[in-house]
């Protein structure tokens, strides 16, 4: 009988927590799971793939990217809540954001949005951040997931820092030279997420 209540419990919990929508999905209607690959892709198709990593200045570290290729996922990466406990990505929720991949900078693949850049004015979203340890010196290290209309956004906006003074702004692709390089834009990036294939 215990064990009835207790299944009747979780479920109605999963049941409640989906409703509200603060759950982030992929496009299987799964819940987002820290730990988990899965590849950030576009939802408006015919506007290239998934996200990479690509030098930006010819030198390390490395930016965050878009394939110019549709048909591309791009590489897999993970999200780890600021929360280690959690065990589902949640809407409006600090984040860290990794790639699960190595590069030839001696860097770790962790996002973190960049200095403003001294030629174009623009910040963009870049690598050689880490991961964990919430406060001033990783404030650039996290990002939120969002809803944009029925789809989702990436967003930097982090809360982790309660006396920090930090822009807040969507995350987009800028078109520079035929390259598509993610950073803070007037114009979202609406996104999906796809389970990697292992």
């Amino acid at each position: 009988m215990k064990f009835i209540l207790l299944l009747s419990i979780l479920f109605f919990w999963n049941a409640v927590e989906a409703s509200t929508g603060t759950v982030v999905l992929d496009i299987a209607g799964k819940k987002l799971q820290p730990h988990v690959d899965y590849h950030i892709l576009p939802v408006i198709r015919g506007r290239g793939g998934g996200l990479t990593l690509a030098a930006r200045n010819g030198s390390c570290p490395f930016n965050v990217a878009q394939e110019k290729l549709e048909v591309s996922n791009g590489l897999p990466m993970t999200f780890l809540p600021v929360n280690s406990k959690d065990k589902v990505v949640s809407l409006s929720s600090d984040m860290n954001a990794v790639f699960s991949a190595s590069t030839v900078c001696v860097q770790s693949t962790v996002w973190r949005l960049g200095d403003v850049d001294k030629v174009t004015g623009k910040r963009y979203v870049t690598t050689g951040g880490v991961t964990g340890n919430p406060g001033l010196s990783t404030v650039s290290n996290w990002f939120k997931i969002e809803k944009y209309n029925d789809d989702y956004k990436l967003v930097f906006c982090p809360s982790v820092c309660n006396f920090c003074k930090v822009i807040c702004g969507d995350v987009g692709v800028l078109n520079e030279g035929g390259k598509r390089w993610l950073g803070l834009s007037d114009v979202p990036f609406p996104v999906m997420f796809k389970k990697a294939r292992k």
